[in-house]
């Protein structure tokens, strides 16, 4: 499966780079994010509840930052296993330039590897919820780098996205593909 986008994002490079190595930002923007937690220089261990169509799972894995040339790129590698539900590995390259003093383009390409109930349930599926995953995590990043950005300003939570905004994002996915 490959999944890649770019996005515009509301601060210059240097605080796009920043809030992307911030532990505690990350794990706010990470749908179902439980724990987020640094094991070494570059390593972190991750525990997520995600539901992909009919299966749902808590994933335990691990995460590392390689290939690292701030405040440019770099890779992610990542690996997690959800009992029954199968398990997902793969890598993600990002890459961030600047647009204009307040704006910064991020993109990215991902290639993972499901097996298990994933690899059964077809990979349009997987496809569309690893894209609503994604919409998911840039509007959250996107908020909080606004409120960074912006004093008094309100954080919008990943939790308060709300559910048609997942229908609408899993839609667009799904028939994006076909």
């Amino acid at each position: 499966m490959e999944l890649k986008g770019e996005r515009v994002l509301p601060a210059d490079r240097a605080t796009a780079w920043a809030s992307l190595n911030d532990v505690a930002v990350l794990k706010l923007c990470v749908p179902g994010c439980e724990s987020l937690t640094p094991v070494g220089e570059n390593r972190y261990e991750a525990v997520l509840n995600v539901a992909v169509g009919p299966v749902r799972a808590r994933f335990t894995g691990k995460l590392e930052l390689a290939d690292i040339v701030a405040p440019e790129s770099y890779a992610l590698k990542f690996e997690g296993a959800g009992g029954a539900a199968g398990f997902a590995r793969g890598e993600a390259r990002v890459t961030l330039s600047e647009l204009s003093p307040r704006e910064t383009q991020l993109r990215y390409v991902a290639n993972a590897q499901v097996g298990g109930k994933l690899a059964q349930i077809g990979s349009r599926l997987v496809d569309a919820a690893a894209g609503t995953m994604a919409d998911k995590f840039f509007g959250a990043f996107g908020a909080q780098l606004t409120a960074r950005e912006t004093p008094g300003a309100t954080v919008i939570a990943p939790a308060s996205i709300g559910f048609w905004s997942f229908v609408a994002g899993f839609f667009r996915r799904l028939f994006k593909q076909g």
